[in-house]
């Protein structure tokens, strides 16, 4: 299927069959977060049913989210190897099969398995890839064709809320479940459309090349040579696609996310509970659900069309912090509010730079590793959001079973995901401070610098501090000449 369909392209050609790649990870959202979000709906009948404490019935909620985002680089692992269509498919039957198996469910435990590990794995089998491809298909549109995208995820909510809210009333939760299982076959369709494409900077990759196959398949498989070979190659393989792990604007990226997750995954689980704590209704609790994700779209899409336009494009990193910081401060106002009145604007400030800052994460970290890596790079991110989302939810509902309020599990989430932006701006000016320190020691180092400069020395040595330290950059200065010309 990949051999006769793959597209070969020099550029991204930011249209085209790109606008059914962003079709098809616009449905892999709703699949997977919109009903991943919906499962928090699920918490007062789980609770009820199995008669469990807040603690034990989020881990349902942390495992789905967990094994979803720790198995990410898997998916890009299939998706790479394979190709992208196969891992959505076989992605989409996994988690079809966890959620049907979870409506015959008979404690938490099944619960912990089928609708956490085996749904969640399926999940992971599609997320990041179809994410990916995007990023392959777009360049100059990326922001916008990646805002409409992941879009998916506050439509899906904003329908799929209400509806499943419906669906256990008419056929309790195990019915619910099981129609949720059908829906989610759809991600087989998704994987359809994800026709690969070979870029010009794919190309210069080091692969196994045409020649390199030929010698394997000559040489004996019981071999030590071949074995020796195979090892190198793969080894080899495996330094250059994850060779981004080395770079520090992406170990800075990587340390904030994990604040960010830790603050972003419990006001899903936690705001019907914590609607209904303060004199909501159910169909009301559900509909603040609903305006978080239509909202949710909203930002998605504008942010992404805004950071497009020339006057933001280059202040994308600094949108991101903008909306992780302000989803943080929602946090610690939600305590606040205790009436549906107050919910209501709540749920579309947090829902919005919710949309705003998801739908920046894949284009900050392409804008650091770039396009050939994005795949494996958004891996790793993804990766890094299991071990909050695992552990986030749980010590939450601990602190509201410890404390009897849900005070002090809010303001947790908000100050972690304040943190995570200042972490990021903070090294974003000590990054600029040294480029500019450096430039003024390369000055220095020649003083005619002075005399015909017109900014590109700047920008060079600028690049240069990427990969070198200040003494050899200030080396490769180049030295002015008076055959050169005068800006």
């Amino acid at each position: 299927m990949e051999k006769g369909t793959r597209v070969r392209s020099t550029s991204p050609p930011d249209g085209g069959w790109g606008w059914m790649i962003v079709a098809g990870c616009f449905l892999v959202t709703i699949c997977t977060r919109a009903v991943t979000r919906c499962i928090s709906i699920f918490f007062v009948e789980f609770q009820t049913y199995f008669t469990q404490d807040y603690a034990q019935t989020a881990w349902i909620h942390s495992i789905v989210d967990c094994v979803t985002m720790l198995c990410a680089p898997l998916g890009s692992v299939v998706s790479n190897h394979l190709s992208c269509q196969v891992g959505i498919m076989l992605g989409g039957l996994l988690a079809s099969t966890g959620l049907i198996l979870g409506s015959f469910a008979t404690s938490l435990k099944h619960l912990y398995l089928t609708l956490g590990v085996l749904t969640g794995l399926g999940f992971a089998l599609c997320y990041s890839p179809a994410i990916a491809m995007v990023g392959k298909y777009f360049s100059r549109r990326k922001a916008l064709a990646y805002g409409i995208a992941m879009s998916g995820s506050g439509i899906g909510t904003f329908i799929l809320a209400p509806v499943v809210q419906l669906l256990i009333e008419q056929f309790s939760w195990r019915g619910a479940l099981l129609i949720l299982g059908g829906f989610v076959l759809n991600l087989c369709v998704c994987g359809a459309l994800m026709r690969p494409i070979t870029l010009k900077e794919d190309q210069t990759t080091p692969e196994f090349s045409r020649t390199q196959k030929q010698d394997f398949k000559r040489v004996s498989p019981c071999s030590t040579l071949t074995k020796k070979w195979v090892h190198t190659c793969l080894c080899c393989s495996l330094q250059q696609e994850y060779s981004f792990l080395l770079m520090s604007d992406f170990v800075v990226l990587a340390i904030s996310v994990l604040f960010m997750a830790y603050g972003c995954s419990p006001l899903f689980v936690y705001l019907v509970p914590y609607a209904l704590s303060v004199g909501v209704s159910h169909q009301q609790a559900a509909f603040l659900m609903s305006i978080l994700g239509v909202i949710d779209i909203i930002g998605n899409i504008t942010f992404g069309w805004l950071t497009d336009r020339r006057c933001l494009k280059n202040y994308r990193y600094v949108c991101y912090l903008f909306a992780v910081g302000l989803d943080g401060l929602c946090y610690l106002c939600l305590p606040m509010l205790q009436s549906l009145p107050l919910l209501v604007p709540f749920s579309c400030t947090f829902g919005y730079f919710d949309g705003a800052y998801v739908t920046l994460i894949p284009v900050v970290t392409a804008e650091i590793v770039g396009t050939t890596s994005l795949s494996s790079a958004l891996g790793v991110v993804y990766f890094l959001h299991a071990v909050p989302y695992l552990v986030s939810p749980p010590i939450a509902g601990r602190l509201v079973d410890m404390t009897g309020s849900y005070t002090a599990a809010f303001l947790l989430c908000g100050f972690s995901m304040i943190l995570s932006s200042v972490l990021l701006g903070f090294a974003r000016l000590v990054k600029k401070m040294r480029k500019t320190q450096l430039w003024f020691l390369a000055k220095e180092s020649d003083p005619k610098l002075q005399l015909w400069t017109n900014g590109s020395v700047a920008y060079s040595v600028a690049r240069e501090l990427d990969h070198k330290d200040e003494q050899s950059v200030a080396l490769t200065v180049p030295r002015y000449s008076p055959t050169r010309p005068v800006a």
